[in-house]
């Protein structure tokens, strides 16, 4: 699987891909939070926090991640190398797992430069230093399980078609119902109201953003990942015959 994973990377940084995911991310974000007036400037909130981030993500998240996965399992259909990696001494597991690290270890990456935003605002606060890091963390850390569930979905999505843009509409399509669609549908329903909304990550993400690691919100991401993953595995057994 190392071998795999480090392939999957260097595919990533062989290409534009790797650099054009970090740049855009970083070059969004940048933007909504020191550049563009509105709600989401920092410079303008008039706190020392960094919720605007953690409300922007997700959102840019849902289209970026789609972009990297989309070609995991699609490309290799349409290649037809997907029998070359049946042939290799991996399990489906371990063919999945690489995929999906590879492309999990890309996203982190644009991440970790976001910490000078906290270091950024840290300084600036009044007095200096003044910034709730607790409820930070929590959103870093909650921010990650999504990663995680966002890339498990676009592994997933990938190996329903060969084409990639299909994989990306479909994966962009079932992340979005998952991070908003629960949350909207359950503002229709009355006494479910809250089941229905715990169903969907916006729910657990917010929850762990307020600092506090509830083991709740963390099955919750662990069992969404895991969830595609398994149906990634299945998917591709069958194609495996």
């Amino acid at each position: 699987m190392k071998a795999l994973l480090l392939r999957e990377i260097k595919s990533f940084f062989g290409s534009p891909i790797g650099y054009l995911v970090i740049a855009i991310f970083l070059l969004l974000n940048g933007l909504f939070l020191w550049v563009f007036e509105g709600d989401f400037n920092v410079l303008n909130s008039g706190f020392a926090d960094l919720s605007p981030f953690f409300t922007i993500s997700p959102w840019i998240l849902i289209f970026l991640i789609p972009a990297v996965t989309m070609r995991s399992f699609s490309d290799e259909k349409k290649q037809g190398t997907i029998e070359l990696l049946f042939t290799k001494p991996l399990s489906v597991w371990e063919i999945v797992n690489g995929k999906f690290f590879g492309a999990l270890i890309l996203i982190v990456l644009a991440i970790l430069p976001t910490i000078i935003y906290v270091m950024v605002i840290s300084y600036f606060g009044n007095p200096e230093g003044n910034i709730d890091m607790g409820s930070t963390l929590g959103s870093y850390f909650g921010l990650l399980f999504l990663i995680a569930g966002y890339t498990a979905i676009g592994i997933f999505t990938s190996t329903i078609s060969d084409n990639q843009i299909v994989a990306f509409i479909i994966s962009v399509f079932v992340c979005f119902i998952f991070y908003f669609g629960f949350e909207g549908v359950a503002n229709y329903i009355g006494n479910l109201k809250g089941f229905v909304s715990s169903l969907g990550m916006d729910y657990h993400f917010k929850s762990m953003s307020r600092g506090v690691i509830d083991t709740r919100d963390v099955i919750y991401f662990i069992s969404i990942t895991v969830l595609f993953l398994s149906l990634t595995v299945y998917k591709l057994k069958a194609l495996k015959g």
